[in-house]
């Protein structure tokens, strides 16, 4: 009899949340419940529980917002968090009235091994990411022996402004018979975390010396008050005399960090001792809570919003507020998604471009993590499928466990100390030729690799760049906004609607099967009727289209 085994509800993919039923003997115990829709759940459920306890990681919607309806569904099932953790979830339920949401969630401490069922224990780590994420360990024992299963939920081994990180040492050897991650960045490499928060940072301040004012549209808890932190204890923004305004759900978010303050980090807490952490109208920068009195004049002096994700760009950016730049945290694996239409007299003065903060480990901070604890199992979840079979496909990691990734809806079987034939992956590996002349090196790939849908990303502008790794070359495709800031004598207004500011130039071609410039070498400067800007996807036609109109 197999005595561990997981059924997946949801694996992270996309927006379809994480919810995950695991089995330990004769037990059931469903880890986080990211649903939208928790119909599954109860259709398994015939008439009793869905399991016998819930655990959940942290309070991101993807893990989380699925436990209100859990519990109204079944309010005999326990539910049980960290302490943070259960102060910060009914930011998941901010269209419900604060006094209607029950608190059902029990707080469990840190480290504390806490028994539930005979011979079912578990305990919390600290996870990193998020404040109050918790890496979770359970165990079970039988007559025969201790059963263990590590569930890292979302977790980050750097420290981030307000979180510490995943303090691999107190972890390091556990030998879990099954460690369930997330493998969110998949086998990608990104510079230290502060590297990036530096470029962010450069990129806020050449916009603002330039006259324009910064949106930053945000998940409601995590992101935004990282943000926030950054932008007060930078170099380019302390002392300066600007405004920072925070709306929406973000501005909730602030106000559930402060009420959390003492389990924030020491650091933190020291600078909360002699300033405001968020609120503070009197040092610059400073930071507002906006109000719908104020969206009229804002962006006519350049600021910067943070604000919900999901709020309409058009509430802040209008004719009369002057030149915008709106940043979007990248989703690395997913294409972005459809941005919303502006008016174009509005349009014209936004540029649109997007950052990336890691929260999640990129993929030597994964393997690192499995190499540390060296698990029996592991199953990875919580990112886009081909980035988690890059994972399953590494042989560090192959020839050393049993490594799975399941689709919804799978039940996993974890037999131990059996030997059984690796899971299948899907081939990632693409045999080329190389041919060196007199003046170039040209490599050719075989065109399945087209098939992939990196693809279009990497050969977006039909540049790249080489570099040496060790004893391998590494290629990276050239984006188009890389290519415009690499500073040319003449650098290229981004407000300008030429073909240097179009996403159809690519390697100085037009690409553009609507152009009569189609396939033809062109200048930087020049410019048709099928215009549309990189910076902002509306053709030049739909411009004088909605013009006439008006």
């Amino acid at each position: 009899m197999i005595e561990l085994e997981c059924l997946t509800y949801g694996v992270g993919h996309a927006d379809e949340g994480v919810c995950l039923l695991v089995r330990m003997g004769p037990y059931r115990v469903l880890l986080d419940c990211g649903l939208r829709d928790i119909s599954p759940l109860q259709a398994e459920s015939e008439g009793g529980l869905p399991a016998d306890l819930v655990l959940c990681s942290h309070a991101h919607a993807d893990h989380a917002r699925g436990l209100l309806a859990l519990h109204w569904a079944f309010p005999q099932l326990p539910i049980y968090a960290s302490e943070v953790t259960t102060q910060l979830l009914p930011l998941n339920w901010q269209d419900i009235e604060s006094r209607q949401i029950p608190r059902f969630c029990q707080a469990l401490p840190w480290r504390k091994a806490v028994e539930f069922r005979a011979g079912l224990v578990a305990q919390l780590f600290p996870a990193g990411h998020l404040p109050g994420a918790a890496a979770i360990l359970l165990s079970y024992t039988d007559q025969e022996r201790t059963y263990t299963l590590l569930y890292t939920g979302d977790f980050f081994l750097s420290n981030s402004r307000l979180v510490e990180g995943l303090a691999l040492e107190e972890l390091r050897g556990l030998r879990p018979d099954v460690l369930i991650l997330e493998g969110s960045y998949g086998t990608a490499r990104y510079p230290h975390r502060r590297n990036q928060e530096n470029q962010l940072a450069e990129r806020i301040n050449a916009a603002l010396r330039g006259g324009r004012s910064v949106l930053l549209p945000t998940p409601a808890l995590g992101l935004g008050q990282e943000l926030l932190m950054l932008l007060r204890s930078h170099h380019h923004f302390t002392g300066r005399d600007i405004d920072i305004w925070v709306d929406g759900g973000v501005a909730a978010g602030c106000d559930a960090y402060l009420e959390i303050l003492p389990h924030l980090p020491t650091a933190v807490q020291n600078f909360a001792r002699h300033q405001a952490l968020f609120w503070d109208e009197r040092v610059r920068p400073r930071v507002r809570r906006l109000t719908p009195e104020q969206h009229t004049g804002l962006g006519r002096s350049p600021c910067i919003i943070l604000t919900d994700e999901t709020t309409s760009w058009s509430e802040y950016c209008h004719s009369d507020t002057g030149p915008w730049l709106i940043l979007l945290p990248e989703r690395p694996g997913y294409q972005l998604a459809p941005l919303p239409k502006l008016p174009p007299e509005v349009a014209r003065e936004v540029v649109v471009e997007t950052y990336l903060l890691a929260q999640h480990c990129d993929g030597p901070g994964t393997t690192q993590t499995i190499h540390n604890l060296r698990p029996q199992h592991v199953i990875f979840i919580h990112g886009a499928p081909n980035y988690l079979s890059d994972l399953t496909n590494l042989p560090e990691l192959s020839t050393r466990y049993h490594l799975h990734c399941p689709a919804v809806g799978t039940v996993v079987e974890l037999p131990l100390g059996e030997i059984f034939p690796q899971p299948e992956v899907v081939e990632a590996y693409y045999e080329g030729e190389l041919t060196e002349q007199d003046t170039v090196v040209t490599i050719t790939l075989p065109e399945e690799i087209v098939a992939d849908p990196r693809w279009q990303s990497f050969a977006d502008t039909g540049l790249v760049e080489a570099r040496w790794q060790g004893e391998e070359l590494v290629l990276r495709g050239l984006t188009q906004r890389e290519l415009l800031s690499q500073g040319s004598e003449r650098p290229v207004p981004a407000e300008l609607d030429c073909c240097g500011n179009c996403r159809y130039y690519r390697g100085l071609r037009c690409r553009n099967p609507a152009s009569p410039l189609f396939e033809f070498k062109v200048t930087s400067d020049g410019y048709c009727p099928a215009f549309e800007s990189v910076h902002f996807p509306k053709t030049a036609t739909e411009f004088e289209e909605a013009d006439e109109e008006e």
